[in-house]
C-alpha cells in the first residue's frame, strides 16, 4: 500500500504521459512554450507500463489516469492504455485531454479498454477560446467531445477553469449546454501552476462566487459529503437531479485531507502532491536495474513523506518549480 504518516491510503495514480501540448493556455503556460522534455529523459512505453503494473500489483492503486500536457500527442498511447487494461487486478482508466484528437482516437482508445475521459472546455465562444488558449481549434474540441460520447467514453466530464472578466459570465451557460447534451460539468478554480508564475489569488474566480451565478438561474441541491469520497469535486444536483455539477474548490477549500492521489510525471519522478516541491527519481532506479521491490520500496518512501496540505491557503506558499504541463493536472 502507499500510506503517508497521517493515515492517507494513495489508490489514484495520475502518470503525465508528455509535457507537450496543442494549446496554450493563459494559465498554464506562455505563448512561445515551453522548453520541452528531451525526448531521452522521457519514460518509455514499456517503463511507464512496468511502473503502472507495480503500482497495481503491489501497492494497491485501483485508478489510473493519463494525464499530459496533452496525452493524445503521445504516439504510444493506445498500447500503453491495453497494457494498463490487461493488468490484473484491472484499474479503471480515465484520460484527461483538451480533446483535440479525439475525433480520430476515441473507438481506439475504448477498444484498447479506456473507460471514460475529461475534456477541458472553458468557454462556448469560439473566440473567448482563442483568447484562452492562443488558438482556434474550438469546433475540434466539441466534435471531440461528440466522438468521445460517441464511442461509448463515458460519463464524458467537462473541466471548466473561470477567468476573471474573460470567461466568468458563462458559468450558467456552460451548465445548461452540458446539461443538453449529457456531460457533467465541473468547474475549477484557478490554482498557481502557471509556467510565468503569473497566478493572482484576488483575480480567481471562487468557488462561491461560482455557485452563485449557476444558483441564479438553477435549483441546486448539495449531495451528501458521504457521496463525494475523497473525489475532489463537491457535488450538487441540478433542478432535483438525476443531472449534477461539480466544483472543486482547490483553493479556496482544500480536500487535502482526503487525498488519495499519487503522480508520476512524464520523465520519471513521483509527486506526492501536485504542489510538491521535491520529487523522487523512479526512472534513474528503473534503468540501473532496479526490481519491482525496489521500485516498490522507494515510492513508498516518497509517499510516506506527504505533508498534510498542499499550502496553497498560506500567505507563504510556494508555487511547484515545473509548470502543470511537466507534472499531469
Amino acid at each position: 500500500m502507499l500510506l503517508d504518516t497521517f493515515g492517507r491510503r494513495a489508490v489514484d495514480l495520475r502518470v503525465s504521459l508528455t509535457d507537450r501540448c496543442n494549446l496554450r493556455c493563459t494559465y498554464c503556460m506562455p505563448e512561445e512554450g515551453l522548453q520541452w522534455l528531451a525526448r531521452p529523459d522521457l519514460l518509455t512505453d514499456e517503463e511507464i507500463v512496468r511502473l503502472v503494473t507495480v503500482a497495481v500489483r503491489d501497492l494497491g492503486v485501483r485508478e489510473v489516469r493519463f494525464t499530459g500536457g496533452e496525452p493524445l500527442l503521445r504516439p504510444g498511447l493506445v498500447g500503453i492504455v491495453g497494457a494498463c487494461a490487461a493488468l490484473e487486478p484491472r484499474p479503471e482508466l480515465s484520460l484527461t485531454t483538451n480533446g483535440i484528437g479525439l475525433t480520430r482516437t476515441a473507438a481506439a482508445l475504448r477498444a484498447a479498454g479506456l473507460d471514460r475521459v475529461n475534456v477541458s472546455l472553458d468557454t462556448l465562444d469560439p473566440d473567448t477560446f482563442h483568447t484562452l488558449t492562443r488558438r482556434r481549434r474550438h469546433q475540434d474540441v466539441l466534435e471531440g467531445l461528440a466522438a468521445a460520447e460517441a464511442a461509448g467514453l463515458t460519463p464524458v466530464k467537462l473541466n471548466a477553469v473561470l477567468m476573471r472578466g474573460v470567461n466568468e459570465h458563462e458559468a450558467p451557460d456552460l451548465l445548461a449546454w452540458c446539461l443538453e447534451h449529457g456531460y457533467e460539468l465541473r468547474f475549477i478554480e484557478q490554482m498557481p501552476l502557471d509556467a510565468q508564475h503569473g497566478w493572482d489569488r484576488s483575480a480567481m474566480v471562487t468557488a462561491e462566487e461560482i455557485l452563485e451565478r449557476l444558483a441564479a438561474r438553477f435549483a441546486l441541491t448539495p449531495e451528501p459529503s458521504a457521496a463525494r469520497g475523497a473525489a475532489p469535486a463537491e457535488r450538487w444536483l441540478v433542478d432535483g437531479g438525476p443531472a449534477r455539477v461539480g466544483v472543486i474548490a482547490s483553493v479556496t477549500r482544500p480536500f487535502c485531507r482526503a487525498c488519495d492521489r499519487t503522480r508520476l510525471t512524464a520523465d520519471g519522478q513521483i509527486r506526492n502532491c501536485l504542489f510538491a516541491t521535491g520529487e523522487t527519481d523512479l526512472r534513474t532506479a528503473l534503468r540501473s536495474g532496479a526490481d519491482d521491490a525496489e521500485l516498490a520500496a522507494l515510492w513508498r518512501a516518497a509517499m510516506w513523506g506527504k505533508k498534510a496540505g498542499a499550502g496553497i491557503d498560506e500567505p507563504d506558499f510556494d508555487q511547484p518549480a515545473r509548470p502543470m504541463s511537466a507534472i499531469g493536472g
